[in-house]
């Protein structure tokens, strides 16, 4: 089945180009969702007159996931979570828990749209994709910190257990 696309189609293509799909894909998915249209010789015409308007729309929406996208970019979030010895996670950090955090932070984000290659399971910092648009992605600076601890409460550990290395290694 040939359809036009009436917007860009992950792995498929982009805004007016002309695919050839399973009927199946085309009928139950793209044409319902109004992502494309037959390629017909009526539709084609009727493509190309409606071509601006959706081009348009397309660079509007793209224009606000830059915006997002820099949102996100300046947003400080950090996530505490309870931990066990040696700072192991009890559970892990997912796709959900980052979203609460932005949404604490002041940015909505669909939490479908966090790329994680894998749950968080230890402390730390971690760069966290965001999948906002086909052409844009953002990349979040994600803190995952020990419930109750502070900043400056880590910093005094580390620094206590320092010296106690050295001296052991003398």
């Amino acid at each position: 089945m040939k359809v036009i696309l009436r917007a860009d189609v992950e792995n498929l293509g982009k805004l007016g180009d002309i695919v050839e799909v399973r009927p199946g894909y085309g009928r139950n998915f793209l044409l319902p969702q109004g992502m494309a249209m037959a390629a017909t010789a009526s539709n084609m015409k009727v493509f190309e007159m409606e071509r601006r308007k959706l081009q348009a729309e397309m660079d509007a929406v793209r224009a606000t996931a830059t915006t997002l996208a820099e949102k996100i970019a300046a947003a400080d979030v950090s996530i505490a979570v309870r931990v066990g010895e040696n700072d192991k996670l009890y559970g892990s950090v997912t796709p959900a828990h980052i979203a609460d955090a932005l949404a604490e932070a002041g940015v909505e984000i669909d939490r479908r749209r966090i790329l994680l290659d894998a749950p968080i399971r230890n402390l730390g910092e971690y760069d966290v994709r965001v999948r906002l648009h086909a052409d844009v992605e953002a990349v979040i600076a994600l803190k995952v910190v020990a419930e109750g601890r502070t900043e400056e409460a880590d910093a005094e550990e580390s620094a206590a257990e320092e010296p106690a290395v050295e001296e052991a290694a003398e």
